[in-house]
Formats: structure tokens, sequence, C-alpha cells
């Protein structure tokens, strides 16, 4: 096989035909995404079928993440121990993890700690956009305090499972986790004070819409602070086209520039954009914060 078909992960044409078995990949498509240019690759106009291979990935991390709470002993379907130096529960402080159930920092899989950026006062509404197993809901609810509330909002029935049993463990009472997508938020008009999110809105196939949602059912005034990965803008097309990069977050990532465009689109101003830490060769980790105007 020529050097170069290695590299952009595309079998020969004549392998194509005998190397469609997961099993035989690595014999004749190398490191690749998979066995042919169509396998393992994204299409960006699929929104759905990206939605649901999206789903799968993460209610397998969340089915992974209660055995291990449960028996120490099950895989490592989520996170790789490199990729837990950038992603992970590692990014949130030893005081925040205190009292959180070993299954919420487990299913943690965001880059940053939104929570920590939010400057969330008590009695405020907070919402977290693909809440997970809760870990950000949990701390949201804390600072709220009682007359407060925090939403987290999933798509995936096995991570709700996981966040409302976390709900359960640690007793917290003012939180609720809603089942929906983050392009069509089950809240009323201007009904949070706080949008958050934990690398979750480079997953979304339609990330306006998420913008669009996030500012309508925030309050005037209200704020919009996620941790997210954003793109260098000369992210190899190889990168962007490989789906274990889309669901590993940093495929679908916007650039510095595009998420300042969108933002501004849907409404917001005051933008800040601060890049925190790598994740990829091509792309960083940073805290995104704005405002819906007054």
């Amino acid at each position: 096989m020529a050097e170069t078909e290695k590299k952009s992960g595309c079998c020969a044409p004549e392998a194509q035909e005998s190397c469609c078995e997961p099993e035989a990949k690595q014999d004749c498509c190398g490191e690749g995404p998979g066995c042919g240019c169509g396998a393992g690759q994204v299409d960006p106009g699929d929104r759905d079928g990206l939605r649901e291979i999206v789903r799968e990935r993460y209610a397998a991390a969340a089915v992974d993440a209660a055995a291990r709470d449960a028996s120490c002993c099950s895989s490592e379907t989520a996170l790789t121990p490199e990729q837990r130096a950038v992603f992970g529960s590692d990014r949130y402080d030893e005081e925040d993890r205190v009292g959180l159930p070993e299954a919420a920092q487990l299913a943690s899989l965001g880059c940053g700690n939104p929570t920590a950026i939010a400057r969330l006062e008590q009695g405020q509404t907070v919402l977290d956009l693909g809440s997970g197993g809760g870990i950000d809901v949990l701390l949201s609810a804390r600072r709220v305090g009682p007359a407060g509330k925090a939403y987290g909002l999933d798509m995936t029935d096995e991570m709700l499972d996981l966040a409302r049993r976390n709900q359960r463990e640690t007793g917290v009472e003012n939180a609720e986790f809603l089942k929906g997508e983050i392009e069509q938020i089950p809240l009323p008009d201007s009904s949070v004070d706080v949008v958050i999110s934990n690398c979750v809105i480079n997953l979304s196939g339609d990330k306006p819409r998420v913008l669009d949602e996030a500012f309508r059912v925030l309050r005037p005034g209200g704020r919009f602070a996620v941790s997210d990965v954003i793109a260098d803008p000369d992210m190899d097309r190889a990168t962007r086209n490989d789906l274990a990069q889309w669901t590993g977050c940093i495929a679908g990532a916007l650039t510095r520039d595009e998420f300042e465009t969108e933002l501004a689109a849907a409404g917001f101003d005051s933008i800040e954009i601060d890049e925190t830490h790598r994740v990829h060769d091509h792309a960083a980790s940073a805290i995104i914060r704005a405002t819906r105007p007054d």
C-alpha cells in the first residue's frame, strides 16, 4: 500500500472490496478511520445521522461510567488516560469534586469547568446544555442555592438516568434534568439567567440553531458562559472528516472567528473567547462568554 494511502486513512481501491470487517481494518487500511474513503467519515449535511452517532457514543460512556463506579473494573469506553489529561473531571478543582458521586466524575467528558467562569449567584436559574452525568448541574445547584434552579438538558436516556441517580445520591433538590436536544430547548422564552455548557456545542450539526435557542431562553441581560473546543484555522481536511474526531469533540469545532460571528448573528454582545489549553494539534479548549443585551 502506498504511504499516502495509509496517511489518508483510505484503502486502495483493490483492497476496499475485501477489507470491510473491523478486525481486518489494520491489515489493509493502516491507522485510518476505516475501510474505503467513506467509512468513518463525517457527512456534515447528515445532521440526523451525526446526532444518532453522538447519542450512541455518549450512551455508551454513561453505561461505562455507571459500570466502573459499581465494579471498578470495566473498560475505558469514554476517555483514555491520555485524553483525561485535557478532558474530564481533572479540569475541576478538588474542592469542586468533594461530595460528588464517583459516577458523575467518571461521566464528565468536558474540556473545562463552566461553573467556575459563569459567575453564578444565589437565586438564579441556570441551564446546562448537554448535561451528561450531571456534574455541572449539581455544582450549579450548589452555587445558586435553594432559591435558585439548575436545569440539565440531554438527549441521551442513559446519561439522564445516570444524572438523576447522581442527583439522588447527593440529595440536591433544586435541580431538574430534561430530555431534549440543544437545537430545540424545551424551556420558555426568557426563562433562565445563565446558559452554560461543557464541550457539547461542537458536537451539534446545527450550531447557529443552538446559539439562537440559547439566546431565546436567556432573559435580557442573561449570560452565556461555556467551555468548548475551538479549531485552528488551518485544521486539515482529514481531521475535519474523521468521525472519531467529531465524536471526540475536535472535528466539529468552530474556529474563534466563526464562533464570534455566530454569536453575534444570534444577537449576543460582549463576546469574549479565551484559549485555556491545547486539546489537539489543531484545536484548543476555550472559555466563551457573551451576553444577551438588555
